[in-house]
Order: structure tokens, then C-alpha cells, then sequence
């Protein structure tokens, strides 16, 4: 099945990087004319392909960020390109991406592939730009903050866990990343449009995976083609969520806003349409397919190989499992994220499995970092998996090692696990606490054997084999 992927993803380079090869040449000519030696070192590789077969070759590996590691020991952190059919700087430089993240419209937008681009839509909050996307953030990052939405993401993420884990046998493998994938995407979609477990959540679930899984695949759209049959499914799912947006509008506006899509309601604004909220609805479906259950699927590998680390975070869970009991009193949202052991696995998850691998942005104008140009038009590839394995940043990078948080500060400018600036992850406080409630309930409920399995990083990452666990209930708390 790997072996698949390279084709397809090569074929789509190939078919692409056709369509804009010239036009590209042309750009870098003209700039390695007038700026000569201002721009970064590097190799803009082969005609039409550039030195993407290369980077998709590498990402497949065992060591996706030899790419990175090879060009930056010839010239530098931050170095020239031609990736995905456009000429591309790349950094690894922690100071030059953040300088790239915090930017404003006007100086870099976003760039993807196009398979990508036709599938979220013009009005997808990835890729809209200005005043328009300052507000659907701004509005869904406050939501995602207060204390409403947080007592109700426990209250059913606690729910779900519970159900699930209870059917949950000792006499066949349990696959955490499957299960992971089955209760995110059910607390993400009640949060978003107020859908509960059922036939309707099971036909959205369907939909879904059929339209995630062309968000990487040839820009053809033709009957019978991957990006068709993602796009037909994205239109069934826009017509299911238009329906429940307005039955809202019908409704009365409850005083508490109940889910996202009552937020985007409530603004009034004429700009936030049923189509523009119906699209961002399912784009923000995505977390609950892949970013946190693959988080939490990858903090169980890393303690499953760090006895040590599990121990503590054992021990630490117990003692709250039987502190609120003999109180008589239900986990909240704050207990959770008062566990710091907890929360340091979780960083040093987010640095170790980069879930989010980097973004790509585009120039508007000329750019001046740090001494290097970047030209107008061109690509910025800010890779984040070097810069979180950097050995000059954290000793023994490769290494899971959580003790590396306990004195460390998060918000520096080395560790963007869910990106920054104005385009900084709206729901990473709730990915905190999703793993958090899951990790808690798995560990003071089972003990376990974890069958080997390996971590695939392109075109997503994910575990090659679902990370099949062997579990045993504990009979003590």
C-alpha cells in the first residue's frame, strides 16, 4: 500500500509540476538575476520535478528528515528549493519560522497542494485571508476557550470513553488508534454541530472519511477519480450540515451559544453564509479524524517503550482516581489539566510525533529574514520536525523524555506543535484535554502489552498497523 502512495503522489507532482513549471522557471530566473546572492543556498533539482521525489522518498522512510538534515549540513538552516511545483524556501531556522508564522496577510498567505484547495474551498479557514478570517478564528477560538465547552467536551469525551473502553475484551487486540479515531470524531462533531451518536453521526462518519481521504491525491477531477469521489462526498456532507444550519437560523438563538456553528450563527455577520459555515463545519471535522487521536495513539506508543515514563504517569493518574473518590466528587475539565506529568508527555509527544509536520505560505512582496531574501511569489516551507529535533535545541532529541518539560518553557519559538501567529490552532487547549481524559481513563483502567508497530509519516502520520494493544483490567485503583 505504501509503495502505492509514492506512485500516486509522484504522478501527482509529475502531472502538476508540468502545468507550472515554466512559469516557476521563469520566476526563479528572473530572481536569481536581480537578487544574485541574497537568496539562500540550494538546488532547485530536476527540470518539471524540482527535488520533491526526493523529499516524498525520504518522508516515507525510517528517518523522514534526512531531506532536511542533508541540505542543511551543505548550506544552512534555511536554503532554496523547488518543491510540490514551486520554488520554495525552506527553514528549519526556529526564529526564521516564527518570523513566518506571526506575519500578517499582507506579507505571506497560505499555499497547499491543489487537490487540497479544490476539496476545502475558497471559504475554508485555511486558506481565506484578512479581516474574514481574523473573525471566524477569533470567534471559534474563544468558544473552543471557555469553560462552557470545556465542561461539555468532558462531560462527553468521559462518556464515549467510558463506552467504548467497557467493551473492550482481554482475549483480542484493542487498536488505539482506531478507538482513538471513533471517540475524537464524536466529541468534535456534538461540539461543532450538536450531532449525537447515531445514524446520523454514522453517515456523516462515512462521508467524511470518503472526503479526508482525497485531501492528497491527483488534482484530476473526473467521474471514478479519488478528488471526485472526495468532492461528492463533501457536497452530501454540506447538504446534510446546511440542514441542521438552518433549522438553527429557524430556531431561537440560545443566550449560550451550544456549539460552533450556534457561534457563527449568532454573529449576524452577511459574509458568514450557510455555505461558508457549512464548509468550515467539516474542515474543522478534521482534528477529529487525524490530529488527536493520532496524539493520543502516539503518546500510548512512546509510554508503551518508556516504562519509566508510564510509572509516573500511572501513579499520577491513580492518585487522582482515588483522591476524587473518596470525595465523592466527577472529574472536571481543570482536574485533568492539572496533571503535569500528564501534560509533559503530552508536549513532549506533540515534539517527538509532529503530527502537524510544517506549513506552506506564500510571499506577497519581498521578504528580508535574518539576512536572507525571500522573493515575491515564492513558496515557504516551514518544516517544524526539524527544528523540534534539533540537537542544539533538545538534548537527545530523538529521545522520549517528558523530564525535559518540567523546568522548560512551552511557548518559545522552538516548539509550534499546532503552528502561530493569527493562524495558531484554534482547538489545541482541547486537544490537551482530550488526550489528557484518555490517557487518564486508559491507564487507571488497564494494563497492557503493545504489539510492535512502526510510525508512517507521509502523506499523514499515522501507525503502520493501528497500534494493536493486548489489554489486562486492573483489579485495584
Amino acid at each position: 500500500m505504501d509503495s502505492l502512495w509514492v506512485v500516486l503522489v509522484t504522478l501527482l507532482i509529475f502531472l502538476s509540476s508540468i502545468i507550472v513549471y515554466r512559469r516557476s522557471t521563469r520566476r526563479f530566473r528572473s530572481s536569481r538575476s536581480s537578487y544574485g546572492r541574497s537568496l539562500p543556498s540550494g538546488s532547485v533539482g530536476w527540470p518539471f520535478l524540482g527535488e520533491t521525489i526526493d523529499f516524498i522518498s525520504c518522508a516515507y522512510s525510517d528517518h523522514p528528515e534526512r531531506f532536511m538534515d542533508t541540505r542543511r549540513g551543505m548550506y544552512g538552516k534555511v536554503f532554496k528549493s523547488h518543491l510540490f511545483g514551486s520554488p520554495t524556501i525552506v527553514s528549519t531556522d526556529a526564529e526564521v519560522s516564527r518570523f513566518v508564522l506571526q506575519s500578517d496577510g499582507s506579507v505571506f498567505v497560505p499555499s497547499y497542494p491543489k487537490s487540497l484547495t479544490e476539496l476545502m474551498g475558497k471559504s475554508s479557514i485555511l486558506l481565506i485571508n484578512g479581516s474574514l478570517q481574523r473573525r471566524i478564528h477569533g470567534l471559534i477560538g474563544s468558544f473552543f476557550k471557555s469553560t462552557y465547552l470545556k465542561a461539555q467536551i468532558t462531560e462527553e469525551m468521559q462518556k464515549y470513553v467510558h463506552e467504548s473502553m467497557g467493551g473492550w475484551r482481554e482475549d483480542r487486540p484493542i487498536y488505539i488508534q482506531d478507538e482513538a479515531k471513533n471517540i475524537a470524531f464524536q466529541v468534535l462533531v456534538k461540539a461543532l454541530i450538536s450531532i449525537d451518536p447515531g445514524e446520523e453521526m454514522e453517515f456523516l462518519r462515512k462521508l467524511f472519511q470518503e472526503f479526508i481521504a482525497g485531501l492528497m491525491s491527483l488534482p484530476i477531477n473526473f467521474p471514478g477519480s479519488r478528488l471526485h469521489r472526495s468532492l461528492q462526498a463533501k457536497k452530501k456532507m454540506v447538504e446534510l450540515v446546511n440542514k441542521i444550519i438552518k433549522e438553527k437560523r429557524n430556531s431561537e438563538i440560545p443566550e449560550v451559544p451550544k456549539d460552533v456553528a450556534d457561534v457563527l450563527i449568532g454573529n449576524g455577520s452577511e459574509k458568514l453564509t450557510e455555505d461558508l459555515i457549512s464548509d468550515n463545519m467539516i474542515d474543522l471535522m478534521i482534528p477529529g479524524e487525524d490530529s488527536v487521536p493520532i496524539l493520543i495513539t502516539l503518546a500510548i506508543k512512546y509510554l508503551s517503550d518508556c516504562p519509566a515514563a508510564l510509572l509516573q504517569l500511572t501513579a499520577e493518574n491513580l492518585k487522582l482516581k482515588r483522591l476524587k473518590g473518596q470525595l465523592g466528587e466527577l472529574l472536571c475539565w481543570s482536574d485533568y489539566l492539572s496533571l503535569s506529568f500528564t501534560q509533559n508527555v503530552i508536549t513532549e509527544t506533540l515534539r517527538m510525533g509532529n503530527v502537524i509536520v510544517g506549513v506552506m505560505r506564500k510571499t506577497m512582496k519581498d521578504v528580508e529574514i535574518k539576512g536572507y531574501l525571500i522573493p515575491k511569489g515564492w513558496c515557504v516551507f516551514t518544516y517544524f520536525r526539524s527544528v523540534h529535533l534539533d540537537e542544539n535545541l533538545y538534548d537527545w532529541p530523538y529521545q522520549f523524555n517528558p523530564w525535559r518539560w518540567q523546568d522548560k518553557e512551552m511557548n518559545n519559538c522552538s516548539f509550534t506543535p499546532f503552528g502561530g501567529g493569527q493562524r495558531l490552532c484554534p482547538g489545541l487547549d482541547l486537544a490537551r484535554l482530550e488526550a489528557s481524559i484518555f490517557l487518564h481513563h486508559f491507564v487507571t483502567q488497564f494494563r497492557w502489552v503493545a504489539e510492535a508497530d512502526s510510525i508512517v509519516n507521509f502523506p499523514t502520520v499515522r501507525m503502520k498497523k493501528r497500534m494493536p494493544v493486548w489489554v489486562k483490567r486492573r483489579r485495584e485503583v
